[in-house]
Order: C-alpha cells, then sequence, then structure tokens
C-alpha cells in the first residue's frame, strides 16, 4: 500500500532505503532522523535499527502495484544517492520508476554531484523521461553550489526545495530550473525564517518565469504558523509539458 503524505506538494512516499548521515547544516534537525530514531531498539519495528542506512529491496517494485496515478517522493526518509548505495540498487530504482510511468515521480538529493553524474551517464544523449522529476535540497546561499549540479544534469524538469530555509538565498541562477520549494523548518530545535528571505526568492522565480511553491513558515509543528504568504497561498507546479526558454533541454542531451 501507498504511504500517504503530508507534504503538501506530494501525494505519496516511497522508501526503497531509509536512513542516511548528515552532510551539511540543513540536516541538523532531520525530521526523518528524529521520526525513525524514537523505534530505536523496538524489535520487529520496521525503524528497529532508526535511522542508520537501511536498503529495502521488498519495496522496489511497489509503485508498479499502485494503479491511480500519483505524485511520489522517493526517499523522504533518506537520500538515494548516499554514497554507502550501491549503484545497482540506484539502477533497480531508477528501472522501476522507468516501468511504472503512468505516476510522477521526485527525487531530491543534497549528493547534487553524484545525482549529476549519474543521471548524465545513464540518460546520455537524451534526457531522464519527463515523469521523473529531479532536484537538490539547499538550505542557504553558502550551498548554491548545488543548484548548478542540477542545471547541468540531463533531466527534463529540475527542481529545488530550499527547505528548512535557514539563511538568506541572495542571488539565484534560475536557468533550466522549472520549479522551486521553500519552507521554513519545523520541530522542537527548529531555527527561524525571516519573510525577506522568502519574497526574495518568490520575485526572483517570477521574474524568471518558474513555478514557485511555498510549503510552510515552520514552527515546533510543520502547520503551526500556515503557508500563506503576502495573503495568498503560492502552490505552481511545473507546466506539463516542460518549457524551455534557455534552451537547457536540446543542450545537455547533445
Amino acid at each position: 500500500m501507498a504511504q500517504k503524505s503530508t507534504i503538501e506538494w506530494t501525494d505519496s512516499s516511497w522508501n526503497p532505503v531509509t536512513g542516511c548521515t548528515k552532510i551539511s547544516a540543513g540536516c541538523d534537525n532531520c525530521y526523518a532522523e528524529r521520526f525513525s530514531e524514537r523505534f530505536r531498539g523496538v524489535k520487529g519495528h520496521p525503524f528497529e535499527n532508526g535511522f542508520d542506512l537501511t536498503l529495502r529491496p521488498a519495496r522496489l517494485l511497489q509503485p508498479i502495484t499502485w494503479k491511480k496515478p500519483r505524485m511520489i517522493f522517493v526517499n523522504s526518509m533518506s537520500d538515494l544517492f548516499h554514497k554507502k548505495i550501491p549503484k545497482n540498487f540506484v539502477d533497480q530504482v531508477f528501472d522501476t520508476m522507468e516501468e511504472a510511468d503512468h505516476h510522477t515521480f521526485q527525487i531530491l538529493s543534497k549528493r547534487s554531484s553524484r545525482l549529476r553524474d549519474y543521471v548524465n551517464k545513464r540518460y546520455a544523449g537524451s534526457l531522464a523521461p519527463e515523469h521523473i522529476w529531479l532536484g537538490t535540497s539547499v538550505e542557504d546561499g553558502s550551498k548554491k553550489s548545488r543548484i548548478k549540479h542540477i542545471a547541468d544534469m540531463a533531466a527534463s524538469v529540475r527542481f529545488l526545495s530550499l527547505e528548512p530555509l535557514i539563511g538568506p538565498m541572495g542571488k539565484l541562477d534560475l536557468s533550466g530550473i522549472h520549479w522551486v520549494i521553500v519552507g521554513g523548518e519545523s520541530g522542537p530545535h527548529h531555527r527561524p525564517i525571516e519573510k525577506k528571505w522568502v519574497t526574495d526568492i518568490r520575485d526572483q522565480c517570477l521574474k524568471a518565469g518558474v513555478a514557485f511553491f511555498f510549503k510552510q513558515w515552520g514552527g515546533t509543528r510543520p502547520k503551526a504558523n500556515g503557508r500563506e504568504l503576502a495573503g495568498r497561498l503560492w502552490s505552481e507546479y511545473p507546466p506539463t509539458p516542460i518549457s524551455d526558454p534557455y534552451n537547457i533541454i536540446s543542450t545537455a542531451a547533445e
């Protein structure tokens, strides 16, 4: 059965891998780690080993059995491009996504250079299918190199999750980016988000013609402070089919 997601920009989550390790400040208060570690040592529980990296091959074919089309966040409880996940296992995840093309899959990775290298090799001379959206998480302006990795990837749909946003992003190069999600941090140790950081990103998206989705202000609980910005909800998605004003797609496929 699909796991229905409470994340505003997706329908379901699919976790053929769980667990991860931290690589930057955006990971400090990881919600997935906090949830998983509650069950460490509980015999027979799926998270008996807490947030230790765990491959779950029994889940590899799940989306093929889900007949109703949906948006699926891949590895909401991990990072598919963690260096300890074998390439042949990543291959099997992509095989499933390619077969289950009645769904839309959304992959996010902080290991953006590994994601780029894998995608460019797998789809050499072409592009990843349009139903596989590929993106990276960026928490502040110090990690903008990840955006360049995504822009250089042979993807049909490229997106950014600027969440948890813990600092200003500054000027963004949104060339080749189709979608930007922004959200504040949630949880008992959440770090504050400033309205100016959010409105600055929104304004850059509007100017560049990039779909903008504001997920939450964050707080002790994810929905504690709502998700209205300037008196409205921002829930934009990339257009279908994808427009390519920067001619990035044809360039990446060469």
